[in-house]
């Protein structure tokens, strides 16, 4: 089992990993649309969602790997009524086949987050 950290994305605000990598597969923490260079939330749900893709992004590049390699997206909405916003967005990054994904909304998010992603790739 190896960790694996970069600095293109926010750190862990917990005892937990970037993203832990075993037999070839990836397993990424939940992203926030956090700057990884303040440390800031992004304002607004177009902001946060576009950052998360930016810091698994960052995450999937540190372990030689792309959104190609995911295979399970699991995507937590503050809202649901930015369920469209958020399919717009997720279609810039993915092509068919489209990784498996669930959506959720919660009640919160940690640092009042508006969306946040957690994914599975593989080699």
């Amino acid at each position: 089992m190896q960790s694996i950290m970069t600095h293109r994305a926010p750190s862990a605000i917990g005892p937990y990993s970037q993203a832990i990598q075993k037999n070839g597969i990836l397993f990424i923490s939940g992203q926030l649309g956090i700057d990884p260079q303040t440390g800031n939330l992004a304002q607004g749900f177009e902001a946060q969602a576009n950052l998360v893709f930016a810091n698994i992004k960052a995450i999937l590049d540190a372990a030689g790997m792309g959104f190609a390699h995911i295979v399970k997206c699991s995507v937590f909405l503050q809202d649901m009524n930015d369920f469209a916003a958020l399919n717009e967005i997720y279609g810039r990054y993915f092509s068919a086949p489209y990784p498996a994904r669930e959506a959720i909304q919660v009640a919160r998010l940690p640092k009042d987050g508006l969306i946040e992603i957690s994914v599975i790739a593989m080699h």
